[in-house]
């Protein structure tokens, strides 16, 4: 596996280099395992932020998180995870619900990012991805 590990962690080092989110966040992840490369916290949180900024929704959840876990700041925490579920991030729409019942988000803050989170969801639906769900679901029973 650490051979493996080293190739994914070199492809998206190039990756990354090139503008894809994707990769940053991906390169996150190797760096916070420390597969492929030596664990190194300040570099998993750069490629986190990176992707973040750049709209790639689990990387946004992931630093809510990390936030909340690490940090304890649950103020930021709370922020990210509304951007998050903005862009139609379902972890960060519970984390929001938890937060709402400990007392951290206001109710009007809830209901506006429930409404982001569905508006998100709904602006990726389309006929023709239905009919290739569908489709994929019969293919997968066969």
């Amino acid at each position: 596996h650490k051979k493996k590990h080293k190739n994914a962690f070199e492809l998206c080092t190039k990756a990354a280099e090139l503008g894809n989110l994707e990769a940053h966040s991906l390169l996150s992840i190797l760096y916070m395992k420390g597969e492929g490369t030596a664990k190194d916290d300040c570099k998993m949180n750069y490629h986190l932020e990176i992707a973040a900024i750049g709209g790639h929704p689990d990387s946004r959840y992931q630093l809510g998180a990390n936030e909340a876990t690490r940090r304890g700041r649950i103020d930021r925490a709370v922020k990210h995870f509304r951007i998050a579920a903005a862009l139609g991030e379902n972890n960060s729409l519970e984390k929001l619900k938890e937060s709402y019942i400990r007392g951290h988000v206001p109710k009007e803050d809830l209901a506006a990012s429930l409404r982001a989170y569905k508006a998100a969801v709904d602006a990726t639906k389309s006929p023709q991805r239905e009919l290739a769900e569908r489709n994929y679901n019969i293919d997968s029973q066969l």
